[in-house]
């Protein structure tokens, strides 16, 4: 699989964040992010969706396709982190103290994966949802409909509200554009409410979760990057990997 890596000083070994990117760009999106990682101390590790980048077979960009990409990619997470087990730079790379995020499809990605079994010990997502029903239908929310339509099951499957119970308490950060004209904030602080009721019912802190919030950024659509507060964004999501991997 196409794969970024980014590394502090390639010596030591180092922590690590495995990051996936949002619908219709790539990994190399915002170098910026990884500078700041590895300026903290933090390795990158960064992929291609499915259908995305430097991946073969046809562009998976559109809308109708959004569910299918996010099943193969929570499916070949796993088999990344074996590949950079058996990889030459293997012990520059901490697997024992690593990181997950991503943005938009990423994080949606992301947020499923923590559903079940895994080794990651923080997430950090951004203008995401982990409430894809509700996303993709609106019915409790003002959200407007999705420009495709979805096969049900597929969707359920894949909605990490629906599979919460798996999710093990961690360290969540999660940003978020109030005004985001793409992925509504309404459905993803249900979720947020509905993940800190389940890290109490775990008996774990509900404030390992942060939810950071903008009324507005200026980002196109409200959702493609953090525009006036890019820089802040960052500066916090630098902060909280440091934090918890560091």
């Amino acid at each position: 699989m196409p794969t970024l890596l980014a590394h502090p000083d390639w010596e030591k070994p180092a922590p690590v964040m495995f990051w996936m990117h949002g619908r219709t760009v790539t990994k190399e999106l915002d170098p910026g992010r990884y500078l700041r990682w590895i300026r903290a101390g933090i390795a990158a590790v960064a992929v291609d969706l499915p259908g995305h980048g430097q991946r073969p077979g046809p562009k998976l960009h559109g809308p109708d396709t959004t569910p299918g990409v996010l099943e193969q990619m929570v499916g070949e997470i796993d088999g990344v982190l074996d590949a950079l087990r058996a990889h030459e730079y293997s012990g520059l790379y901490d697997l024992s103290r690593i990181g997950i995020g991503g943005m938009s499809a990423g994080g949606m990605v992301t947020l499923r994966r923590l559903c079940d079994e895994h080794p990651f010990c923080c997430a950090a997502v951004e203008s995401t949802t982990g409430w894809l029903s509700e996303l993709y239908d609106p019915t409790e929310t003002t959200g407007r409909p999705w420009p495709a339509a979805h096969d049900t099951e597929q969707v359920r499957r894949l909605d990490p509200m629906l599979h919460m119970d798996g999710f093990r308490p961690i360290p969540l950060l999660a940003l978020h554009s109030e005004a985001d004209e793409v992925v509504p904030i309404e459905g993803m602080a249900r979720f947020i409410e509905a993940l800190r009721g389940h890290y109490e019912a775990e008996h774990t802190d509900a404030g390992q979760i942060e939810f950071k919030t903008w009324p507005t950024t200026g980002a196109p659509s409200e959702h493609a990057g953090f525009g006036k507060v890019a820089s802040e964004a960052k500066s916090i999501q630098v902060e909280f990997l440091s934090t918890h991997l560091l």
